[in-house]
């Protein structure tokens, strides 16, 4: 069972959406909070409203697709509490339409703050993690879009599906990391070096549609990776389809954030959130075990598909 009482929890996507409903709930279980956010604002606002409650935060304005963003993120959460004992990789954009309409400056954006940052939080958290002998925790933030390839989804579904494998993998690289420096510790400490296997675990959260700012992504997108062109119909017409799927949404942001502290606390690792989502994995399942051609995932949501 993992405490969060008087733990540090490191949150990026801080400023809206799942990220504030996880500093909500952190701060709520007695949890010291280091958030970020690319938007210096948004995340002002979330430290204010949680330090008005009491809560033991700082806030460090963060480009999760920037390396050294991540490094310096994770220096002040060293400098404030010392340690980190759990991590959200949160922070998440997305983009619709045809995929050979998406242009390379589309690709770029949702890869590096999606997948990438993703990665960055990895890389750099992990060894503190590893290094603290106590008991830690990751979770990164995927999507049933991870899970599933939704049609007019293209580049939002790959970058979900990067992080559904590497977080898998992540768990089976935790695990045999872990084991081995059991067994490699010194017979002196041997007692202790046991206790260190699984000490670090993580969890892949694959939510549906939830009123979040996820819809309004591209408020983020760098100049850099602007785009020139107007966007194309079938761009038009994935963005209002994502604005009234969301919109739809039956959780709330704050009723994930609890699934996921409770997934946290029994060290599960798979968090879907919706588990009526689970007849359309089966079928892309069962599409891959008997070789057909792949089947419309939104066939079984028509309330979905017809959102436009």
């Amino acid at each position: 069972m993992f405490e969060f009482a008087g733990k540090v929890a490191v949150i990026t996507g801080a400023g809206s959406g799942f990220g504030r409903a996880f500093a909500q709930k952190g701060a709520a279980l007695g949890m010291k909070l280091v958030l970020a956010d690319v938007n210096p604002d948004a995340l002002a606002q979330t430290l204010d409203a949680l330090r008005e409650h009491g809560a033991d935060a700082i806030a460090v304005p963060t480009d999760v697709s920037d390396p050294a963003q991540v490094e310096a993120l994770a220096q002040a959460a060293l400098g404030a509490f010392d340690k980190v004992h759990l991590l959200f990789n949160n922070a998440g954009v997305g983009s619709g339409g045809f995929l050979w309409e998406s242009s390379a400056n589309d690709w770029s954006w949702v890869f590096n703050v999606n997948v990438m940052g993703v990665a960055h939080g990895v890389r750099v958290f992990t060894p503190i993690m590893l290094a603290q002998n106590e008991p830690a925790h990751i979770v990164n933030t995927a999507s049933v879009a991870g899970l599933l390839s939704p049609p007019a989804m293209g580049i939002y579904n790959a970058s979900k599906h990067a992080v559904v494998s590497l977080t898998e993998t992540l768990y089976h690289d935790l695990q045999l990391a872990q084991a081995a420096g059991a067994q490699d510790a010194p017979d002196t400490s041997d007692a202790q070096a046991h206790t260190a296997i699984g000490l670090v675990g993580c969890s892949l959260l694959c939510p549906a549609f939830v009123p979040t700012g996820i819809a309004d992504a591209e408020r983020a997108r760098p100049a850099s990776l602007s785009n020139a062109a107007r966007p194309t119909r079938s761009q038009i017409a994935a963005g209002k389809q994502l604005q009234r799927a969301v919109q739809s949404g039956k959780l709330s942001a704050a009723d994930v954030a609890d699934l996921t502290f409770e997934a946290i606390a029994a060290r599960r690792f798979y968090i879907v959130t919706h588990p009526g989502i689970m007849a359309t994995v089966k079928l892309r399942h069962a599409d891959i075990e008997q070789l057909r051609n792949p089947t419309d995932p939104m066939s079984l949501k028509p309330e979905v598909k017809n959102a436009s």
